[in-house]
């Protein structure tokens, strides 16, 4: 028989989806989060005692007195394990999951006991559902939507679907024939036969499919952690690739309380809603001699009352709550503002190691963090949508080569932070006769023939299946076990205590080394190639959302000192207490966090000596303008003083700062453009000098535009411009120049028009015409960002009708020195290079309109030493 291709095709099939259907996957995603996250503010955001409360109301008027005690005390139980969040959101995804699972069942279950064509196709679809296994799901789950919740609760979907179906419609086709006969004699239309008699009595059956949704969705939180849905499942998940005992007994306990309470309270609720439930339920409650308080259940108008009251003391105390730690936080170093940052790991010690320890930093530095243990395929698939920010442990060139080959088009190596690393097979000291990986072979009997390896998704389990084995001559004879860094580790323990012989996969450094006598074997043929660096890699576009951080990031390093001494006091700490190591740890280091992720200045929360002030500032739509003004907006912000600012053109703008309506503007350009309106003005202004220059004003052309490479080359070429020249704002001083200047001196007058604009609209226009490669001229000046993005040429003026280039200064109002003492002497020093003005321009531009004053801090962040250098304090 010859090879069915059936995995490419649903490769091909799944890459094709992911080139021409995105825009669906991201609509699904956002849905979907959108829900997860509604039901988990809801079900996170109260009190954990009086959310318990809550549960415990429910249950008393589902179940009764002893139900409700058990239901708080249950809840109660998880809170002290400290394990509330991950409960709670594990809550939210089944809840999720399971609304939109019976909402889609309930009606195919209908359909398909009313129509047997229905069911027929249905069955085979079912079955598939019902018994692929559901790691299954998790793959296309993770390509299409990327880790986190989305995954999960698409794949809890698909797999507690079939019950619901099955129920629903088994519960229709077991009411009796005679009944819907009877239905329909009497004249009952089918939609009324279906609501009115057969869903009444079929109702028990179809609430047992309801019981199994839920569980089977629950069933399926670890499969979901391991896409990093979170919740118990990622906690689920860590205990067992990290052989944390403790945790696992600890987040199972969890998830069995969450289990049972929602196995009784969705098996009672049929007793609420179906007529033969409440039927026995009377029923049951009459024969009951003894203890009738313990059958008691409230009215559904006290239960009901019970909740309201519960959940609005729960929400006041989460909003007093909430407005406290605002409070907290706003007297705090806040570099990050909140900004919310995702980390990913592989559970190795390293990647643990490092990860935790940007999270205790970015957190130090106002961050909110995010942080999710995966595999590396899956962590690799995250980073490369843009669901995790960064992760640190990419060995490369070699162990994660296949992972960076496949997604290097949508990351970004931050560069190397330790190295270089080795990997190898290792044997404990006690161990004779096997000295390198030669030494292996014909000794496999003594290994049971086993190499015991780590996650089969590591780079360096490829190397050792696809080259180290083969040159060395051990293929067939050594079998190697794929397991998780911890089992691996805990065999390599149990096999020291009993003195067994055992070869494991192991790098360094590691912390076993330290802990056990282990003899790495020499590898005399290379096989495991040279040794590694431990890069950090981020998603594309990660510099431009956090620059700050990306630049800590790339000059983030660890001597092989610090980083074993971090994963010591890590192991020290134990289970599930990793940022606490790193706390323990970062004491013994005292000004490691500043070296790491050094505040601007040392702390750009530092206040200045005129603090509290209002500056009231003024620009005109120029991007030099913009950029400065709200550089200077944060820059002052930072130092404690207030500010506002309005846009205005130049005339009303120097007019404002003269009469004293306004203090300061950063674009002055003097002598020539704005001679006239300091001409006018300057006896009511003061000039604090020139930040910037010098500049130039010059009539511009696309490259494209052959012939034309001076003022002198556009005589005569009117036809070709359409006998325009766009300008920008008319009260502009380069437009006056260019109309009473520049075209009578080239003789241009009569044959252009200069069409007064404004500067988005001459920009716009000049856009357009480049995309139609048409000729087109417009007015510009030097610096501006529209040579870095498109191929313009500036008109040479060789009569020099535009005169001298220009300086940039800033003018203020006449009393400015005396009323701000402190900004005038930062003012005067006020200097920015070319570079620096540009790029900054450029961060504006990406920002849009709008976040002109978001893109310049983050512009700060990515330059920290300017802050400090313009607005020192006490200097």
């Amino acid at each position: 028989m010859p090879r069915l291709s059936f995995g490419s095709w649903v490769e091909d099939a799944v890459d094709w989806l992911q080139s021409n259907l995105t825009w669906i996957f991201d609509f699904i995603k956002t849905v979907l989060g959108g829900m997860y996250d509604g039901v988990n503010a809801v079900l996170s955001g109260g009190e954990p005692l009086l959310m318990a409360g809550i549960f415990a109301v429910i249950a008393f008027w589902l179940r009764g007195v002893i139900p409700a005690v058990l239901t708080f005390v249950g809840f109660a139980l998880i809170d002290s394990l400290a394990l509330w969040d991950e409960a709670m959101a594990t809550l939210s995804l089944v809840v999720v999951a399971a609304v939109i699972t019976i909402v889609i069942a309930v009606p195919m279950g209908i359909w398909a006991a009313r129509n047997n064509r229905v069911s027929a196709a249905l069955r085979p679809v079912l079955d598939v559902m019902q018994t692929m296994p559901a790691f299954v799901y998790l793959i296309p789950g993770v390509m299409f939507f990327g880790v986190g919740v989305t995954p999960g609760v698409i794949a809890t979907i698909v797999f507690a679907m079939p019950p619901g179906v099955r129920m629903t419609e088994l519960g229709i086709r077991q009411v009796d024939g005679e009944l819907v006969e009877a239905a329909e004699a009497f004249g009952t239309t089918p939609k009324h036969t279906l609501t009115r008699v057969q869903l009444p009595l079929a109702l028990p059956t179809i609430m047992a499919g309801i019981n199994q949704v839920i569980m089977l969705a629950l069933s399926m939180v670890v499969i979901g952690g391991m896409a990093g849905a979170g919740g118990l499942g990622e906690k689920v998940y860590a205990a067992i690739t990290q052989l944390q005992v403790g945790l696992a007994a600890e987040s199972g306990i969890a998830v069995v309380i969450l289990a049972m309470y929602l196995d009784r309270m969705t098996g009672a609720l049929n007793e609420r809603v179906s007529p033969l439930g409440r039927r026995a339920a009377a029923k049951a409650a009459a024969g009951a001699r003894r203890l009738k308080f313990a059958h008691y259940k409230p009215g559904t108008a006290v239960a009901m009352t019970g909740v309201i009251v519960l959940a609005l003391v729960a929400g006041g105390l989460n909003i007093a709550g909430s407005s406290d730690s605002k409070g907290a936080q706003a007297d705090a170093s806040d570099v990050g503002k909140g900004q919310k940052i995702n980390m990913g790991y592989i559970p190795w010690d390293e990647g643990i190691a490092s990860t935790f320890l940007w999270k205790e930093i970015l957190e130090q530095r106002g961050y909110e963090t995010g942080i999710t243990q995966l595999d590396a395929g899956p962590l690799y698939s995250g980073v490369a949508r843009g669901d995790i920010d960064f992760q640190t442990d990419s060995w490369l060139p070699t162990t994660h080569k296949d992972y960076w080959d496949k997604y290097s088009d949508q990351l970004d190596d931050l560069g190397s932070w330790y190295g270089p690393t080795s990997l190898e097979l290792t044997v404990p000291s006690y161990v004779k006769g096997i000295d390198s990986l030669a030494d292996l072979k014909g000794q496999g009997k003594k290994f049971n023939g086993k190499i015991i390896g780590i996650e089969a998704s590591a780079g360096m389990m490829g190397t050792l299946n696809k080259k180290v084995l083969k040159e060395y001559g051990l293929e067939g004879e050594y079998e190697v076990v794929s397991s998780s860094t911890s089992s691996m580790l805990a065999e390599l323990n149990a096999s020291i205590k009993k003195k067994e012989p055992v070869v494991v996969t192991l790098w360094s450094p590691h912390w076993a080394y330290g802990k056990h006598d282990l003899k790495k074997l020499a590898d005399p043929k290379g096989a495991w190639g040279k040794g590694e660096e431990v890069h950090t890699v981020a998603h594309k576009g990660f510099a431009e959302k956090a620059p700050a951080v990306a630049k800590w990031l790339k000059d983030f390093k660890l001597t092989e000192k610090q980083l074993t001494s971090l994963e010591n006091e890590i192991q020290n700490a134990g289970q599930g207490k990793e940022q606490d190591g790193v706390r323990s740890w970062l004491k013994k280091n005292p000004g490691l966090v500043d070296k790491l992720a050094p505040v601007p200045g040392g702390g750009s929360s530092q206040q200045g000596k005129d603090a509290g002030k209002t500056v009231n500032m003024g620009y005109f739509p120029w991007d030099e303008a913009i950029a400065s003004t709200y550089l200077w907006q944060n820059m002052l912000e930072d130092r404690g003083y207030k500010t506002t600012v309005k846009q205005l053109d130049p005339g009303p703008l120097y007019t404002g700062l003269a009469q004293g309506q306004l203090d300061v503007q950063f674009d002055s350009w003097l002598p020539t453009t704005h001679k006239d309106y300091w001409d006018r003005y300057k006896d009511n202004l003061t000039d604090l000098g020139s930040w910037y220059g010098p500049t130039s004003l010059e009539l511009t052309v696309p490259s494209y535009v052959k012939g034309i490479d001076s003022l002198a080359d556009l005589k005569g070429q009117g036809k070709k411009f359409n006998g325009k020249i766009i300008g920008i704002e008319s009260s502009a001083g380069m437009m006056g120049t260019l109309n009473k200047k520049v075209l009578k001196e080239y003789g241009l007058e009569g044959e252009y028009e200069v069409v007064s604009s404004s500067t988005s609209s001459m920009l716009a226009e000049l856009n357009r015409s480049i995309k139609k490669k048409e000729p087109v001229v417009v007015t510009l000046w030097s610096p501006h960002w529209a040579y870095g993005k498109h191929d313009l040429k500036k008109l040479e003026d060789p009569k020099g009708a535009w005169g001298d280039g220009e300086q940039i200064h800033t003018v203020a109002k006449k009393d400015f020195a005396k009323d701000f003492p402190e900004l005038t002497g930062w003012l005067k020093d006020f200097k920015l290079s070319e570079a620096q003005l540009a790029s900054l321009e450029v961060e504006i531009q990406k920002g849009g309109a709008g976040k002109e004053k978001e893109s310049a801090r983050r512009w700060m962040d990515a330059n920290p030493d300017v802050a400090e250098k313009l607005t020192p304090v006490g200097s």
